[in-house]
C-alpha cells in the first residue's frame, strides 16, 4: 500500500499548495486538521497553526515572486501527510474523498509513462520515483 499512500500524499500536497493561495483554502485546512484530529488529537491544534503559518509564508513568497515556495510547501506537506497515512491507513479513503471534492480541475495525479528498448547486452533501469542500485557493475 506504500506506493498508493505516496501517490495520495503527493496529490494532497499539490492540492494543499494550490488551494492555500486561494479563497477556498480554509476547506482544505479544516479537512486536514480533521484527519489529524482523528489520528493524533494532541497534534491537531498545532497542525492548524502550522497550516495557517504555511499559508502566510506562501502568500508572502508569491508576493515577492518566489516561485520555489509552492514546491517547498508541496514537498513538506506531502511528507507529513504520507507519514500520517502510513501510520493510519484507515484515513486514506477519507482523504481521497476530501481531495475529490476540493481538488481544482487543473490538479491531477501526474501520469508516468516509460518506454525502453534494450538490445545486445544493454541494461535498462526505470523508476517512477527513487531508485537505488547497489552491487558491482557487470556482476
Amino acid at each position: 500500500m506504500e506506493p498508493e499512500i505516496a501517490a495520495l500524499a503527493g496529490t494532497a500536497g499539490t492540492t494543499l499548495a494550490t488551494l492555500l493561495a486561494t479563497d477556498t483554502w480554509r476547506s482544505i485546512r479544516d479537512g486536514l486538521v480533521s484527519l489529524w484530529q482523528r489520528a493524533r488529537p494532541d497534534r491537531a491544534p498545532a497542525i492548524a497553526d502550522e497550516l495557517d503559518a504555511t499559508r502566510d509564508e506562501l502568500l508572502a513568497a508569491q508576493a515577492e515572486g518566489d516561485r520555489e515556495a509552492e514546491a517547498e510547501v508541496r514537498a513538506e506537506w506531502q511528507g507529513r501527510i504520507r507519514r500520517l497515512l502510513a501510520a493510519h491507513p484507515e484515513l486514506t479513503d477519507e482523504l481521497r474523498a476530501m481531495l475529490a471534492e476540493l481538488a481544482p480541475d487543473d490538479v491531477a495525479v501526474p501520469a508516468v509513462t516509460q518506454h525502453a528498448t534494450a538490445s545486445g547486452q544493454a541494461r535498462v533501469y526505470q523508476s517512477g520515483r527513487d531508485m537505488r542500485i547497489s552491487g558491482a557493475e557487470g556482476a
